[in-house]
């Protein structure tokens, strides 16, 4: 069977509604007051897909959305392995792609949205609207955006292009592939990622210099780090990590800390002469200790930049408005604990900063 989600050139009024309705007549009909065949549910063995309208003419239109429904379905379904959620707005921005309630679901239903899906565990929220593919993961679930299916123009054009998504699920989680339309696989992940302990990788020596072996695109690169923040004086950039090359006037990758707030940050420059472009994460207390894992994912694009407390806790993507990521980076082969090459170093102004790092092929990653 084909099953159809809502979208903003298909229902906007009360009017589109009654013809989506007419039309996919063949979709269940079991969903909220209202709302049916608009959202529903399908349940087939282990496996539960529920389609939620993102332009819930109840709730005021486009970018709203029924959660108290959709809580109540994955509650009744608890049961299932896999459990998939389909919209047509994203819940969070794409390729710097924003607007409440035009480019993704407002945030009031937003948030509440996606704590109902981590709370029952759904795999992933797949969506659409942005034309382009991307993917991002936040509290351990999936965002999979793909709108690439014969529409133009992309977002950006010369990044994002026509192609279609294969997805396969089973005991072991998920995977896919996204194929264009000479049918090359340009992209693909397997989820949820199968590092090795943290306890196991390599401490890199504050200070130091560390010659390791240069990434390649087939490989996910993550960094354990722990230390006590400085105290709340200044708003300078302070260094975690830093990778670069002696014939690169700024570092590929640059992670570390601003502002008086202590948050944490992640520059990539893959380009000469082009400014480098900028992730967000959690906020650090100043003066503190703390402890936290970061992630780059080249497979992802600017979603594969991740972070998370500890073994124990999911991944979360970044906040950032590119358009890509680790996917263009020229991997350093210098690196730099605590402080960045130069006069000035920007050096991290805490105490007793460890970090720890290991390479992993993707394809090991299942």
């Amino acid at each position: 069977p084909l099953y159809h989600t809502t979208g903003n050139h298909t229902v906007y009024d009360r009017g589109s509604e009654a013809l989506f309705r007419r039309v996919m007549a063949h979709l269940p009909q079991n969903g909220p007051p209202g709302q049916e065949g608009l959202s529903y549910f399908v349940r087939r063995r282990d496996l539960l897909l529920v389609f939620v309208n993102t332009l819930n003419s109840r709730l005021g239109g486009e970018g709203r959305v029924a959660t108290t429904w959709l809580d109540q379905i994955l509650g009744e379904h608890a049961d299932a392995r896999d459990k998939l959620v389909f919209g047509h707005h994203p819940v969070y921005p794409v390729n710097g792609f924003s607007g409440a309630y035009q480019r993704e679901i407002g945030p009031e239903d937003g948030r509440r949205f996606w704590d109902v899906l981590v709370r029952h565990k759904v795999l992933a929220y797949f969506c659409s609207h942005i034309l382009a593919f991307d993917v991002q993961v936040h509290d351990g679930v999936l965002q999979i955006l793909t709108a690439g299916a014969g529409t133009i123009p992309r977002m950006p054009e010369a990044i994002e292009y026509l192609h279609c998504l294969q997805v396969a699920l089973d005991g072991h989680g998920l995977r896919y592939q996204v194929l264009d339309p000479a049918g090359q696989v340009r992209e693909g992940l397997t989820w949820p990622l199968d590092l090795p302990s943290s306890a196991t990788w390599t401490r890199w020596e504050n200070g130091a210099i560390e010659a390791v072996p240069a990434a390649t695109p087939s490989q996910l690169c993550a960094w354990r780090f722990s230390g006590v923040c400085g105290p709340a004086i200044s708003g300078e950039a302070q260094t975690l990590l830093c990778g670069w090359n002696a014939d690169a006037s700024l570092p590929p990758i640059w992670i570390g800390l601003r502002g008086v707030e202590s948050r944490l940050h992640v520059l990539l420059s893959p380009e000469p002469g082009r400014s480098p472009h900028l992730w967000q994460g959690p906020i650090l207390a100043p003066g503190q200790p703390f402890a936290l894992q970061i992630a780059v994912h080249p497979g992802m694009g600017p979603g594969g930049l991740l972070w998370r407390w500890n073994d124990a806790t999911p991944w979360s993507s970044l906040i950032g408005a590119s358009a890509w990521g680790a996917d263009r980076l020229t991997w350093p082969v210098e690196w730099t604990v605590g402080t960045e090459p130069g006069a000035d170093g920007r050096p991290f102004r805490g105490t007793d900063l460890v970090v720890a790092g290991c390479m992993v092929a993707i394809d090991d990653l299942s």
